[in-house]
């Protein structure tokens, strides 16, 4: 197991360094970052070119990324080049938005994966039920609805549910509107009833993405492990229905979807940029729309960066849950 970790992160690496080229070259072919400048009145070629110089932009795009790879290897991920802000460093912004997202998407799938694997491990067992219909037409209701949609219908709902708390004389709890908060105040129940009003709705709207995916996904990998040839053995056996189920069914049962649950990461922190959009949230998906309608070039690389790891991480997550969850599974 550990020569496999080691050597799935060896190749990482290359992985991540043509990535980052051909990412490098997209965003320095998209445009001239001081075409915004160059526009405005009273600034003259000559201030132009001496900003070119000093950001090294009139350098070739390959010795550019050379200068920015060695940077960023050595930990200097530059710094912001929007125009009309004080100087940001990319590597303090890059982190404080990971963590706001980071908090953000793990809470949404850990609801949805305890929502959808439920649902379809019942969906499985009572099939062709009332249940099992209810929970199909559920999940190609949400199939269909793309995340802005649903952000929109849960922020109108969330502003509705809110006056009528004002309206009882109570506080408004839903946070609708809720860019990256720096500290909660009060005790313990004060800390949790904040907390809770700020990530309920874009928490729901991200779980709602992978909900309809983890319970298809559970009821048919069920339903396959629930017609094999150990489970009837176990079956004939005597064994309860609740024992076969949970102790032979469920955990092989299991093992496909720790595969959905590496891919389906990077659709959810996808999801993350529109979801952050719509509720005002300062994560990483407001820092990617600000940094392309800024064409930020340093901001955006340290955004790309970061993704891809986090995306390998999982994915290598995922394969190592492989081996937990099924021994006979040799990954070395």
């Amino acid at each position: 197991m550990i020569r496999y970790i080691i050597r799935r992160l060896l190749i990482s690496i290359p992985i991540l360094l043509i990535g980052s080229f051909l990412a490098y070259l997209m965003v320095a072919s998209a445009g001239n970052p001081l075409a915004e400048y160059r526009a405005q009145p009273n600034v003259t070629e000559e201030m132009v070119r001496s900003l070119e110089i000093s950001l090294g932009l009139d350098k070739p795009v390959i010795e550019r990324y050379w200068i920015w790879l060695t940077d960023f290897l050595s930990g200097d991920w530059g710094e912001s080049i929007a125009l009309g802000q004080a100087s940001v460093e990319v590597f303090d912004s890059v982190m404080r938005s990971l963590w706001i997202t980071f908090r953000l998407v793990i809470g949404a799938e850990l609801l949805a994966i305890l929502l959808g694997v439920s649902v379809g491990v019942l969906a499985a067992v009572k099939q062709y039920s009332i249940f099992d219909y209810f929970a199909t037409s559920a999940a190609f209701l949400m199939f269909s609805m793309p995340v802005f949609c649903v952000a929109v219908i849960l922020k109108t709902y969330g502003i509705e549910f809110n006056n009528v708390l004002n309206s009882m004389g109570m506080e408004r709890w839903l946070s609708t509107v809720s860019p990256a908060t720096t500290g909660y105040e009060g005790g313990f129940i004060d800390v949790l009833y904040q907390y809770t009003g700020q990530y309920t709705l874009p928490t729901i709207t991200l779980a709602l993405i992978s909900f309809a995916a983890y319970s298809r996904f559970q009821r048919a990998s069920m339903l396959e492990t629930l017609h094999s040839d150990y489970v009837r053995t176990a079956k004939a056996k005597g064994l309860s229905q609740r024992r076969v189920i949970l102790r032979h069914a469920f955990r092989n049962a299991m093992i496909p979807v720790t595969t959905l649950f590496s891919i389906n990461f990077a659709i959810v922190f996808t999801g993350a940029i529109v979801t952050e959009t719509v509720f005002g949230w300062r994560g990483m998906g407001f820092l990617l729309v600000s940094s392309v309608r800024q064409f930020d070039p340093n901001m955006l690389m340290g955004w790309l960066m970061v993704t891809a790891t986090m995306v390998i991480i999982f994915n290598l997550v995922a394969d190592i849950m492989y081996g937990v969850l099924d021994p006979r599974i040799r990954l070395a």
